[in-house]
């Protein structure tokens, strides 16, 4: 049994060498690399983990690129669906330890093409032997024999699991965040994994949250031992039933149909992230971003015309922000746009555009999209009732800063500010840069300068009627648009399509043992037990 073991080991250690070899000719012919690698996991109640990976893939040069495989941490997964930017389903298989998707057509010299596959994935999972009582898993996004940029990895918890309750591995994560579910996610990012690096991350958690997960180990000997005269029986049995079925079946083979049932409304979304929902223009929704970073004091505009000039303020130059105002995902893409000078990096906006798209569609999945649609036009509606109802111009005043973002979703919102302020004077407090970054760029005749460094210790501002304030906000978010970029066409183009489908996929539970089967990839296990994530993938 040991020779035969040993004989196979070798048979396919030649097999993978030989492939190798020829991967690595082929390599030489081609100049390709990865612009981004986002990585979605949401660990189920089973104790299977769902994968979702986004990627994008550019040929410079040499011969075209016919499918890519991407590492998965072991052999035991299962495929989901595979969709490009274009919306065409991609065939997608197992290929040992990897996923292999076929691109649609090759993938030319000059061109880049991303696409989004789904996996389930088993034997992830397992008890931490460095935390009595708690299970966890280790994950390695897959690599290649190029850098890969832009890598971004975010774990979704069991229900109920709190911040608290949650260890990591060496590398800390760098944010947290409350999915729509209620669910925690922790999140981390790299601008680039070199080649053939393993960049390890890991979360371990109490064991009482995967309330369906078992454990329990049985080697393939004693299985056999155990159950193996059950097995043949079952076997003999399921083979008779099958020859009967197939020889008393009449109807034809009828097409399987899938339904689905919505989850409703998809609630928890920021302001930004439903102006996406509400189909404003990518300028518009970049300048909606803007003025989120404006709102929370976190850059200023230092010129306006011919385009936006930016500056970081200090707090959150880490891009990070303070504890009472921490950044969410688009608002840091934001400010990696911003260059030196000041100005915007339109290729890496394309790229904020691109993920807060990606990653709305992804929280959309099994979610009314026309009812949650709904949903936010009735907020736009109640915040402007809420600055319609404030009894003073100066609660009215406070109302309409506080519900800003949601009040610019309004394509009217021009004409409903002047009704707002018809009767009424506009009161600014010092505090609100959106509105001094208007007044001081766009104002003709500006009669007013706060302390931007300290607004606090600024004189009390001067009121404005209602009539030139709506003006003025409305022209400066109207020129914001038109000048946050120089090349709007470059710009656009930058915006891939998205996929006119969702991925999804159905989980499948696995009972299997936790194993590191990853060897050929010199995958470590450490820390949390032996679950380790091997994911080495490449071209062809």
């Amino acid at each position: 049994m040991v020779k035969k073991r040993l004989t196979l080991v070798i048979l396919a250690s030649i097999i993978v060498l030989s492939v190798a070899a020829l991967s690595a000719a082929n390599a030489q012919t081609r100049v390709y690399r990865f612009n981004q690698e986002y990585a979605k996991l949401w660990i189920n109640q089973d104790g299977t983990v769902d994968l979702f990976y986004n990627v994008s893939l550019s040929l410079n040069s040499g011969s075209s690129i016919n499918y890519v495989r991407l590492g998965q941490p072991n052999s035991d997964f299962t495929v989901g669906e595979a969709l490009d930017q274009y919306g065409h389903q991609l065939q997608a298989s197992n290929d040992g330890t990897a996923v292999k998707v076929n691109l649609y057509q090759p993938l030319t010299a000059g061109n880049t093409i991303w696409f989004a596959v789904t996996t389930n994935v088993a034997g992830l999972i397992s008890p931490d032997t460095m935390n009595q009582g708690n299970l966890g898993m280790q994950f390695t996004p897959e690599w290649q024999e190029v850098p890969i940029n832009d890598v971004r990895i975010q774990i979704v918890l069991p229900p109920n699991v709190t911040q608290s309750e949650v260890k990591t591995t060496e590398r800390l994560w760098n944010s947290t965040s409350t999915e729509p579910d209620g669910r925690l996610a922790v999140y981390w990012e790299t601008p680039v994994i070199q080649a053939n690096e393993q960049y390890i991350v890991g979360v371990s958690f109490p064991t009482q949250y995967l309330s369906d997960y078992s454990n329990q180990p049985v080697s393939e000997d004693v299985f056999f031992q155990n159950f193996g005269l059950a097995l043949g029986l079952i076997g003999v049995f399921a083979a008779i039933i099958v020859v009967v079925v197939i020889a008393t079946r009449k109807r034809p083979y009828q097409t399987p149909k899938v339904s689905m049932e919505t989850l409703g409304i998809r609630r928890g979304l920021t302001a930004v992230e439903a102006s996406y929902l509400l189909d404003l223009k990518p300028t518009q929704l970049v300048t909606e971003i803007l003025y989120s970073l404006l709102q929370k004091r976190a850059v200023w505009v230092e010129s306006a015309k011919p385009t936006l000039k930016l500056s970081i303020m200090p707090e959150f130059k880490d891009k990070k922000g303070p504890d009472e105002s921490p950044l969410r995902y688009y608002e840091i893409d934001f400010i990696e746009a911003i260059k030196p000078d000041g100005t915007l990096d339109e290729d890496k906006l394309a790229k904020t555009v691109m993920f807060l798209r990606d990653t709305l569609e992804q929280k959309l999945r099994g979610y009314s999209r026309k009812d949650t649609v709904d949903y936010y036009r009735k907020i736009v509606d109640k915040a402007w009732t809420q600055v319609d109802q404030a009894g003073t111009s100066e609660i009215a005043s406070k109302a309409y800063d506080e519900q800003l973002l949601w009040l610019l979703l309004d394509p009217n919102y021009r004409g409903r500010t002047e009704t707002t302020f018809k009767e009424r004077a506009f009161e600014p407090s010092p505090l609100w840069f959106w509105y001094w970054y208007g007044y001081t760029h766009y104002n003709p005749h500006p009669t007013y300068k706060p302390n931007i460094n300290v607004p606090t210790q600024s004189a009390k501002p001067p009121t404005i009627p209602g009539a030139q304030f709506a003006d003025n906000i409305a022209t400066s978010l109207e020129r914001t648009s038109s000048n946050i970029v120089t090349n709007l066409e470059k710009f656009v183009n930058g915006i891939l399509p998205a996929p006119t489908a969702q991925t999804s996929h159905t989980p499948t539970k696995h009972d299997t043992n936790c194993v590191c089967a990853c060897a050929a990839c010199a995958c470590a296990c450490a820390c949390v037990s032996c679950a380790c994530a091997c994911a080495g993938g490449g071209v062809g």
